[in-house]
């Protein structure tokens, strides 16, 4: 089954090795990048998500500090293990751990995505993300209600 475990120095290395597809690389940044940037960001986490003990993807998500929702920055699975659902299973994951923690009470999730990249768009639409506009950097931005 898939569960969320921390980013720590023990299994750092397990989540720079995780690659998505070649075509899939302008869609999202680097796992490295990630862990680089999430410890500059306060109140956000970055997750490695597993199947039993293996380490099969990676999730950062917190609340974001310019307008103090919570955001789904980053969420990828292992290039070979994609389309069997692990997306998904993660993503509903995540999101619980958010309405776990929402102790502020925010009223939504957000999340942004390429446009081009309907992989994305299909697992968000599933989980039940509406999409909304087109965020001034070029993401398509979608919300869910919590």
């Amino acid at each position: 089954m898939i569960s969320l475990k921390p980013i720590t120095k023990e299994n750092w290395r397990d989540a720079i090795n995780l690659e998505v597809h070649e075509q899939q690389k302008e869609f999202i940044a680097s796992n490295t990048y990630s862990i680089a940037q999430v410890q500059f960001l306060e109140d956000f986490k970055a997750m490695g998500v597993y199947l039993e003990d293996k380490m099969i993807g990676f999730a950062m998500y917190g609340i974001d500090e310019d307008d103090y929702h919570y955001w789904i920055y980053r969420l990828m699975i292992q290039k070979e293990l994609q389309g069997k659902g692990y997306g998904l299973m993660a993503l509903q994951d995540v999101i619980a751990d958010i309405k776990q923690n929402n102790k502020m009470q925010k009223p939504h999730i957000t999340i942004g995505y390429h446009p081009e990249n309907e992989g994305a768009r299909h697992t968000y639409k599933r989980a039940g993300f509406v999409e909304t506009r087109i965020a001034p950097w070029g993401e398509q931005l979608a919300l869910l209600k919590i």
